[in-house]
């Protein structure tokens, strides 16, 4: 297989920041690599900001690089390469790997999975073997891997990636004991409503909602082994890290991170723009743009506004 060679025009105009070139212009690239194992058909980048960067950038064997704007540059540093200067260089990167470099997922329904009748997918989406579908809706461009396993009651946005082995709308864990000491299930009859956008990684768990649904907002992205309880509401653009869990009722704002191992209480407020750390265990409310770690997680200081 002949692998594509794009120029450094295409490679650049993938950038939405703006940018400098340093060196040759009419270099181009056919793979994405690390700056230690690079090639001169390669583009790579380093987000280093100190001077100690400046060897790592001009030892590289990288022909195109995407470099910080900020380090002092001399004719050495790019003789035999091209430099592309931004402000942010793992950002760029990700730009350029997301067009150019990434694998492309063909829309279909693999044979061996089983889809509800009255299932609603969008003909743009891609759902691997052995995976299960309720009846839901699946909205376009969406990838569900091998073995998922979603339950009736669900809506699905557009451009979700869900990975292998995520278990998206069993009962939650509500129970109540009766005299006798039995435990008695509360019946769960809502939904879970993902948005557009969202990322949920393998094994990953979202219990659907007791009376209403349980709501992952747009682009927010979740890691391995994650737990999210029933009735939670997480934000848009938050970072759920792996192995992370989350008990019912819970309300996180947009654009907040967990750690991994973070662990919160049922029906705890989490703001906007907070940062828990990792392996907090969440007790209390947090406010919006704090940082909280420990077993119980303690406010350690504020962050600026996202």
């Amino acid at each position: 297989m002949v692998k594509r060679t794009i120029s450094l025009t295409e490679l650049c105009d993938s950038i939405t920041e703006e940018y400098e070139i340093l060196g040759a212009k009419d270099r181009h690239a056919s793979a994405a690599s690390p700056i230690d194992e690079s090639d001169i058909d390669s583009i790579t980048f380093c987000s280093k900001r100190s001077e100690d960067a400046l060897p790592m950038i001009r030892n590289s064997k990288a022909g195109i690089i995407i470099c910080p704007k900020e380090l002092n540059y001399n004719e050495d540093d790019y003789k035999d390469k091209t430099l592309i200067l931004v402000s942010n260089p793992r950002l760029a990167f990700i730009e350029v790997m997301g067009k150019y470099f990434q694998e492309r997922i063909e829309p279909g329904i693999h044979p061996s999975a089983v889809i509800d009748k009255d299932a609603r997918i969008h003909p743009s989406v891609h759902i691997g073997p052995n995976s299960y579908v309720g009846k839901c809706e699946i909205g376009e461009n969406t990838i569900i891997y091998g073995d998922v396993y979603i339950y009736s009651k669900v809506r699905i946005g557009k451009n979700v990636i869900i990975h292998a082995g995520a278990v998206v709308g069993a009962e939650g864990q509500a129970y109540e004991r009766d005299k006798a000491g039995i435990l008695r299930k509360f019946p769960q009859s809502g939904g879970v409503i993902i948005g557009d956008g969202v990322e949920i990684s393998s094994n990953a768990s979202i219990m659907r909602g007791t009376f209403d649904n349980t709501v992952i907002g747009e682009g927010t992205k979740m890691g391995n082994l994650c737990s999210i309880g029933h009735n939670v509401l997480i934000g848009k653009h938050c970072f759920i890290s792996a192995q992370v869990g989350i008990a019912g009722s819970t309300r996180i704002g947009d654009y907040s991170w967990l750690a991994p191992g973070a662990t919160v209480r049922n029906a705890i407020k989490i703001g906007k723009n907070v940062v828990i750390g990792l392996g907090s265990v969440v007790t209390k409310n947090i406010e919006d743009n704090c940082v909280a770690y420990g077993a119980p997680a303690r406010v350690v200081r504020k962050q600026p506004t996202a």
